[in-house]
Parts: structure tokens; sequence; C-alpha cells
């Protein structure tokens, strides 16, 4: 017999997500009625969808730098980029021109600095993948077509900003004070990355460049955009379906201690070993 406590559905439960843009699909269990579902229900008109997998329903779909909500905590965290390249110009092997704030901003984003960057996947599969972290949590994938957030800067034109080609146009974005300003210019942009670290070739990231119309992204910037929900109870199975074609800690992040969490969590050594 039941609780006899009626469950929420999982349009109820995902009224705590405060991204506003609408659910684009029923909860998937799998992850072939996941592809399936990508396949004949999203068929953007540039040709291009990018993802972004969110491990818990509560977060908002903004970049580090700008979550914080008083706007000294925003200054300052913007202003991080200038001491990181000045400190890191020294340490790293093979430093971005001092004046390419691009390339330096995606590599403090890598390291974990906050920037105006937000991380999204060209693979819908890795975008899955990382929807299913923290597995007590509802999570969902973020599904867009990029080219349309930049129609406003481009004139018309539906393609994604080049680092060389438009990097005038980068550039203005990297200079933005810390306010927001509902009236403001400078809208989110999508933009190609520069390949300069193997986890963005492994993640086939790309970024959005957020401005200071709006911190968050919605579907009022973004048409297109809206998100699967993946609930909580199906994401072990869907896990283990990923790291079977592939997709797991080991194929998508480099660095040697995600090999070692990867080797502890096959070999089923998860607990504490500090006691």
């Amino acid at each position: 017999m039941g609780s006899g406590i009626p469950q929420l559905t999982y349009r109820q439960r995902y009224k705590a997500c405060p991204v506003k843009c609408p659910i684009g699909a029923k909860p998937v269990t799998s992850v072939s009625e996941y592809m399936a579902i990508l396949d004949s229900a999203f068929k953007p008109e540039s040709g291009h969808l990018w993802f972004r997998g969110h491990a818990d329903l509560r977060w908002r779909l903004a970049p580090s730098a700008l979550r914080f909500r008083k706007k000294r905590d925003v200054q300052k965290a913007l202003c991080l980029l200038a001491e990181f390249r000045r400190i890191a110009d020294f340490r790293i092997n093979r430093p971005p021109p001092f004046n390419d704030g691009l390339k330096w901003t995606q590599l403090a984003q890598h390291y974990g600095l906050p920037t105006r960057l937000l991380d999204w996947t060209s693979n819908a599969a890795i975008a899955l993948y990382f929807a299913c972290l923290l597995p007590e949590n509802d999570g969902m994938v973020f599904v867009m077509d990029p080219t349309e957030l930049n129609i406003h800067v481009l004139r018309g034109d539906r393609r994604l900003l080049d680092p060389e080609e438009d990097q005038n146009i980068i550039k203005r974005y990297l200079k933005l004070p810390p306010e927001q300003n509902p009236r403001g210019q400078k809208r989110t942009i999508a933009i190609q990355p520069i390949i300069n670290s193997e986890r963005i070739q492994l993640q086939r990231g790309a970024f959005t460049l957020h401005g200071n119309r709006e911190c968050d992204l919605t579907a009022d910037q973004a048409p297109s955009l809206c998100f699967i929900p993946i609930l909580s109870e199906h994401k072990l199975t869907l896990l283990t379906q990923l790291g079977a074609i592939g997709i797991d800690e080991l194929s998508i992040f480099p660095e040697p201690e995600h090999i070692c969490s990867h080797l502890k969590r096959t070999a089923g050594l998860t607990g504490d070993t500090n006691a």
C-alpha cells in the first residue's frame, strides 16, 4: 500500500527552478529515450544546438561572476581577472598574449575564477552527464539554438561570434562594469571558444558571454531555450548507460585527480578514509 501522501508531478517539482523558460519534453528514463527526444523535437533553424546540464534544478542560468547578490561582490569578482593575469603570467608555461582578454578569461574560467562566461557544450551526452551528478536532486538539460542570441549584434545574421573576426564586440563585453541595467544594450551573446585547454576540447565546450541587460539567460533573450527534466530517481541508471558508451569522468576530464576519482569510484572505494 502507498503512504497516502500524494506524489508531486514532475511539473510541480520543477516550480522551484529559477530559470524562465518552458519545459521542452517529459522526463527521460534512458539515454536512448533522451537522444530520440532530441532528434525528434529539436530542429534549430541554424543547425546549431547547445546544451548545459544542471545537477540541481535550483541553480541559476548565470555566469559565476554575476551570481553574487551585491554589486560590490560582482565588482570584486570581475576585478580578479586582472590579478590572475598578473600572477599567472609567470607560472603558466605558454601564457596567452597579455592583451588577449578572451583567452585569459577562458583560462581563468578553467581554473575556477568567476567570470562573465557560462559554459555550454555541443555534445548532448556530455550535458546529460553533468545533469546526472548529485543523484539526490532533480536536474535538467538546457537546450537552445545559440545563434539567435547574436542577431541583435550581427544585424540579423544567425551565426556564432568568432574570437578573431568579432574580437572588438567581445572586448566591449569583457570591459563592462558590474551594474545590471534592464535597458542596457549588451544582451547575452554566444561565442565559439578558443581551444586553449584539453578540457574544452574533450567537453566540446562553448560559451555564452553575459552583458549588462540581464545576468540570467531566459527565453526572452533566447526564444528556443527550454529544458529536459532529469529526475533524481533516474540519474544512476542514466550515468551507468552513459558510462557504457564512454561518457564518464575519465573521458571528459583530463586532469590526473579525475583519473584517481574515477578509479576509486569504479572500485567501490567511495567512503571516507580519513576516519
